[in-house]
């Protein structure tokens, strides 16, 4: 069975156990009204953030739409992969920061934007660029926003169950756990849901790095480009603001300092699982 695959499987495993850990639970502590106004709440909520995943995420990295004549590597390479996927071109932009990274978004391919900082132009080859450039291409393509809003909507509702509980009980009268439980829930219930949505962004890394490459048919080019980026980012990091910290989901590399148990939490796989995948896609041996 090939990475995609696997991965695509993984997604939706983790998707389902999602979302039978929150009618269970919800169910148990929030009771069937409480689960429905949930459910609800939380799917108004990231339905906003899912259409306009797009002008939240560059509005958050100060980006700036670019001519074909400011950038004409961009638009060259994004136009020759855009033909190869029939698929419409996207909008580009540039954020200014030196911090190296980039990032698509948009709900569908006709509603998609690309954004490089300048800090990824300057550190980056044209080789490199096309493979990173590959690799957000296929976010959109994969429809990863998509599943990054559903994976959310459910978080967010097993969240609201938990503070549910918490706060006025739950359930009925005959059927309401115990404080002990209650309190268990809602510090672990959240801390779960967490895990398993960082766990469906890690999966969808693996594909976009995977598909990206089959795309641009250069797997080294991207994992080249991943070497450059994990110095990149450790060296210029961006700053853990509100916003940032909400869009780092989309970027290529994770542009924060991590470690310990915020590995636990990291929304990309460890940079060397990556490189060591695109270098077996090509058949290297060091």
């Amino acid at each position: 069975m090939g990475h995609s695959h696997f991965n695509g499987l993984k997604t939706a495993v983790l998707l389902g156990g999602m979302s039978a850990f929150l009618l269970l639970i919800g169910g148990a502590f929030a009771g069937r009204t409480g689960l429905v106004i949930a459910f609800v709440i939380a799917l108004g909520i990231n339905a906003y953030g899912y259409w306009n995943s797009g002008k939240l995420a560059i509005r958050s990295m100060r980006a700036r739409p670019v001519s074909e004549a400011e950038q004409p590597a961009m638009y060259r390479i994004v136009r020759e992969l855009s033909n190869e996927a029939r698929q419409p071109m996207p909008a580009l932009y540039v954020s200014p920061t030196m911090a190296p990274n980039a990032f698509a978004t948009g709900r569908n391919p006709r509603n998609a934007a690309v954004c490089c900082t300048e800090g990824i132009l300057q550190i980056l080859d044209e080789r490199e660029l096309r493979g990173v450039l590959g690799h957000e291409l296929m976010h959109v393509y994969n429809r990863d926003i998509l599943t990054a809003s559903i994976a959310a909507a459910l978080a967010s509702a097993i969240t609201f169950i938990a503070n549910f509980a918490m706060f006025f009980g739950g359930g009925d009268d005959d059927e309401r756990p115990n404080f002990a439980a209650m309190i268990a829930f809602s510090i672990l219930g959240p801390l779960a849901a967490g895990v398993i949505q960082m766990a469906i962004s890690r999966t969808r890394e693996y594909d976009a790095d995977e598909d990206g490459a089959k795309l641009t048919g250069d797997p080294l080019a991207l994992a080249s480009a991943l070497r450059k980026l994990e110095m990149g980012t450790r060296q210029l990091p961006l700053p853990p603001e509100r916003e940032l910290v909400n869009a780092s989901h989309m970027m290529i590399a994770n542009p924060f300092r991590g470690g310990g148990v915020a590995k636990l939490f990291a929304t990309h796989p460890p940079m060397a699982d990556r490189i060591a995948r695109l270098e077996a896609m090509a058949g290297y041996r060091r």
